[in-house]
């Protein structure tokens, strides 16, 4: 069930909700840090320094710089593949899953104050 919002209410949307998580003291993520979570949680892995850095069209170090801030808040964690010690695999975490349902919450929470 698509809902179709205004150019006013999606950007009311997203205020609310980035309102909402700095006034709750979440991690503040760089849109590329939120991109990068969201592709590792909703995507189906294994998810590489090399897959990203392709997804999002960007170098290998950018997302390196990403994921070390990421790592710091524990949201995503690196490990070497152990098949193929090239690969750098970038897995989830229990808070990093737990941001994102807090994310999900405050999204359904806002978009339901919507006025239609």
């Amino acid at each position: 069930m698509a809902v179709e919002l205004t150019t006013a209410q999606a950007l009311q949307l997203w205020h609310d909700v980035s309102l909402d998580l700095v006034k709750d003291r979440h991690p503040d993520l760089t849109a590329r840090q939120m991109t990068i979570l969201l592709t590792v949680y909703l995507e189906t892995p294994p998810h590489t320094v090399r897959g990203l850095a392709a997804k999002l069209d960007v170098s290998k170090p950018v997302v390196t710089r990403a994921l070390d801030a990421m790592g710091q808040q524990d949201l995503l964690r690196r490990r070497r593949d152990d098949k193929d010690k090239r690969n750098v695999l970038v897995q989830r975490t229990v808070t990093g899953s737990l941001y994102l349902e807090t994310l999900a919450d405050v999204i359904g929470k806002r978009g339901g104050d919507l006025s239609f």
